[in-house]
């Protein structure tokens, strides 16, 4: 069990950048409100449903607040949704004391500036192909994929793939590429 992400128990995010292309789309609702609204990865939210049915929390830490965020997380279980922090290391130990996981247990992806604080103290640090170079520099693994395009489908693929759980994926859906 050398590659960290075999440890990896619960996986936890930023939203704008990682979960989103982090575009903001600000439409007007039936009062003529503008109201803010994000387009989520499909793949990304069938990728986090397996980890969820493996047994493996999810969790999001924003610094923006967004009642898309919350009802994407409604809809996938994410268990730990933690939006309009910008200062994410309190919220980190929070998730920590209330799941009793491990920092070497936590995976986390992150894209600027205000995720490298959390990167560096949990297990496995991801940042998408989008990342900021000085996020990239704090991964240990690069998606090839950018935010909102499949990075967390591609980290959630890894982590399977590393506790052993792939394969099994691959056989429920008839797409082993073993036959």
């Amino acid at each position: 069990m050398n590659d960290p992400a075999s440890r990896i128990t619960l996986l936890l995010m930023d939203v704008d950048g990682v979960l989103t292309d982090g575009s903001l789309y600000h439409l007007p609702d039936a009062q003529g409100r503008m109201v803010e609204t994000k387009g989520f990865d499909s793949q990304d939210g069938l990728a986090l449903r397996w980890l969820r049915d493996a047994g493996i929390e999810t969790g999001v830490i924003s610094g923006r607040i967004s009642l898309a965020v919350e009802e994407r997380a409604r809809q996938l279980d994410i268990a730990y949704v933690y939006q309009g922090h910008l200062e994410k290391v309190p919220i980190l130990e929070e998730i920590l004391r209330k799941s009793g996981k491990r920092p070497e247990e936590v995976a986390y992806i992150g894209d600027d500036f205000t995720d490298i604080v959390i990167m560096r103290r949990v297990g496995w640090a991801v940042a998408p192909a989008n990342a900021r170079p000085e996020v990239q520099a704090a991964a240990q693994l690069v998606t090839q994929a950018s935010g909102g395009r499949g990075a967390v489908r591609e980290t959630a693929e890894a982590i399977l793939k590393a506790r052993g759980l792939w394969e099994s994926i691959l056989r429920k859906y008839e797409a082993d590429t073993n036959e």
